[in-house]
């Protein structure tokens, strides 16, 4: 997007903003639905970062898979689940806590050495000839049109996969034939007034 450098540096912060705090929401809430959807804005801003870097088809493939795929199944799971007790907490949880807290102090002065020895200098006047899905379809039907090929082949049979395994039916063990429904297809039975309409019954 060739947009003013005010304009992208306000919008870089705005959604700088709406990102870290819809993740820390996602860290902090105590309702897991609640962390789900904030979850989706994460992604939203994300997509919006990948507009400003002239990335339109990542940032589309950020909402339509992650936001429209990812988190609406991961909404689905959580309200299938319909976990009705409250969580109960353990005796270690803790040592837990402070792992995490090491974790993630490590993980952010990691990412901020990178980012304070990145140089981030840019130039304004390179714009991309093309568009960045032009691109990516000249290399998708030309240059790996095979892997593309395949990796389709390998989405196809893991829906039919899951399909086939949501679809089958718990069976015990062992089951005895009294224990089996008679589900045979029988046709009801006639009345006798009816079978023996055109003769009497001999007595």
């Amino acid at each position: 997007m060739n947009l003013a450098e005010g304009v992208q540096v306000v919008s870089f912060g705005i959604l700088a903003v709406m990102m870290i705090g819809a993740a820390l929401g996602v860290v902090l809430s105590s309702s897991i639905v609640y962390s789900a959807f904030l979850l989706g804005g994460v992604f939203i801003s994300i997509s919006g970062l990948y507009l400003l870097l002239n990335a339109d088809f990542v940032a589309a493939a950020q909402v339509l898979i992650y936001v429209g795929a990812v988190n609406v199944l991961i909404l689905f799971a959580i309200m299938l689940v319909n976990k009705r007790q409250n969580f109960a907490p353990f005796p270690s949880a803790w040592l837990r806590k402070v792992l995490t807290a090491v974790v993630s102090l490590g993980l952010f002065g990691l990412l901020s050495t990178m980012v304070l020895a990145t140089p981030w200098a840019y130039s304004t006047t390179s714009v991309p000839a093309d568009s960045s899905i032009v691109l990516i379809g000249e290399h998708f039907f030309s240059d790996f049109l095979l892997p593309f090929e395949l990796a389709s082949i390998l989405l196809l049979i893991a829906m039919v996969g899951a399909i086939i395994l949501a679809r089958r039916e718990y069976l015990p063990d062992q089951v005895t034939p009294s224990q089996l429904p008679q589900t045979v297809l029988t046709l009801p039975e006639r009345p006798r007034e009816l079978v023996s309409s055109g003769s009497e019954p001999n007595e």
